[in-house]
């Protein structure tokens, strides 16, 4: 925990949103300031998509959308600006031409970002990259509970003989020992699969469901108990796909499945776990070139800003 005061946003009293440099919510940069808690960072990055590319541009998306942002989130009742050091630490760099290099230099990077701050928020880039960042963060706190929020289940093996796509990083993290086996769960997941085995296999890695069909029939309440029953307090990694939300809330996407969550119970289902153990958590896949009037990107930075109030406010 730093020991100063903390470095807020750009005043925008005095600084036009619109102008400068589009950090994350005009965040400071980390370079900028002594020490921090929370880190905000990109992972322009999509060699692992299976359908449509463009997640690479994720990160400065979501960045331009996130100028909008305020320093005080009344949902949460909190300023995690002031209460926590939170800076954006640029962007990661991935080799977009070889992804297991690419892999490699996530969880390089991320381990040693976070030997210098609490906790990291990342923003993709396509799913394949949650991957090394459960591999980073099992360094800090071994298996994890995975809260993952996606239409997709992303436990599929093998996509063309290969191991490490955007649709395997959970089966992968999970044959590995990275997630919590107990207290792990898909939030979301609605659509075509394969096969009834997708499901089975599912199970066996680890993960219960909530899908998107539960929580329109029952309810934001009831799927909150599910998944607060599930994980308890044991350390949380959120991942959170933007293909969770309807395509009228998230066109910008690279695989979008009607039927989602509105953003609205996407932003309550995040409320509703900011007690939690949330140790780091990531939100990828957004596609700007699908996107209209940015209304992806305003999804995503709201997404993230409500994550780093939570992470703030816990501790």
């Amino acid at each position: 925990m730093t020991e100063h005061t903390p470095q807020g946003p750009v005043d925008a009293s005095l600084t036009p949103r619109y102008a400068g440099i589009a950090t994350f919510a005009k965040l400071p940069r980390i370079e900028d300031v002594p020490a921090a808690d929370i880190a905000v960072v990109g992972v322009p990055f999509d060699t692992g998509v299976s359908f449509r590319p463009g997640a690479r541009f994720g990160p400065s998306h979501v960045r331009e959308a996130s100028r909008l942002l305020r320093p005080y989130n009344p949902a949460q009742d909190v300023s995690p600006f002031y209460i926590k050091q939170v800076v954006d630490a640029g962007d990661i760099v991935a080799n977009p031409f070889n992804l297991d290099e690419a892999v490699d230099q996530v969880e390089a990077a991320a381990t040693e970002l976070g030997e210098k701050v609490d906790k990291i928020v990342t923003i993709g880039g396509d799913h394949t990259i949650a991957l090394p960042l459960l591999r980073a963060i099992n360094k800090k706190h071994g298996p994890v509970a995975v809260l993952h929020f996606d239409a997709h289940l992303d436990t599929w093996d093998t996509y063309f003989g290969a191991p490490t796509t955007h649709g395997t990083p959970f089966r992968r993290a999970s044959e590995e020992g990275l997630i919590d086996m107990t207290a792990s769960m898909h939030g979301g997941t609605r659509g075509p699969l394969y096969g009834k085995q997708d499901l089975e296999d599912d199970a066996m890695l680890g993960f219960q469901i909530v899908t998107s069909e539960f929580i329109e029939e029952n309810g934001i309440p009831a799927a909150l108990e599910k998944i607060r029953k599930r994980v308890g307090d044991k350390p949380l990694y959120i991942s959170i796909d933007i293909d969770v939300l309807d395509p009228s809330h998230a066109p910008g996407t690279g695989t979008p499945e009607a039927g989602g969550l509105t953003s609205r119970e996407m932003l309550r289902l995040i409320r509703g776990l900011a007690d939690l153990n949330i140790v780091g958590a990531d939100v990828v896949e957004v596609a700007p070139a699908y996107d209209h009037a940015q209304i992806t990107a305003v999804a995503a930075s709201h997404v993230v800003y409500e994550l780093v109030s939570a992470m703030a406010a816990r501790d």
